[in-house]
């Protein structure tokens, strides 16, 4: 007997933003992306419009302050999640190349809803699939090729790290 699923459907803006041949990333503190690299960004608040939403969650996330330099592109992934009822996520991201115009990296301040523990920079080997989220894997794709691609990204056997 198969069961129904129901999606979590989630939508975000996330930066890349790489120095040195290495990409800064997060330690992702919740979701379904817990105990794992993640890329800074997240969802918009009420009346934000996209842009506003990548400098604000970027400065949260790594204390950094950034200029976008050009969206990239929209890349959608579909993996198990069990949350609030739901069986699975459908996670929509606006991909963006970002640059630093001021900050520095400094730990996040808490407060509700805040789900990074702070940042720190990567290189291509330190990345796996048992580490990173798919945002950061996704990131390295488009470093590599300059292509998102335009497949949904389907991961069945995902692992929520508690």
């Amino acid at each position: 007997m198969s069961y129904k699923r129901k999606y979590h459907r989630a939508f975000g803006v996330y930066g890349i933003y790489v120095e040195d041949n290495q990409l800064l990333v997060i330690h992702k503190n919740g979701g379904p992306y817990k105990n794992r690299f993640d890329l800074p960004g997240g969802s918009l608040e009420e009346g934000e419009s996209l842009s506003e939403a990548m400098v604000r969650e970027f400065k949260e996330e790594t204390g950094i302050e950034i200029e976008i330099v050009e969206q990239i592109g929209i890349s959608d992934f579909l993996l198990p999640w069990k949350w609030k009822g739901h069986t699975d996520v459908h996670h929509i991201a606006v991909f963006y190349k970002v640059m630093k115009v001021g900050g520095e990296i400094s730990v996040p301040e808490e407060f509700e809803g805040q789900d990074s523990l702070g940042a720190e920079w990567v290189n291509r080997q330190d990345i796996s699939e048992d580490n990173a989220s798919p945002l950061v894997l996704k990131a390295m794709e488009w470093l590599e090729t300059n292509d998102l691609g335009l497949k949904v990204n389907k991961y069945n056997d995902w692992i929520v790290k508690e």
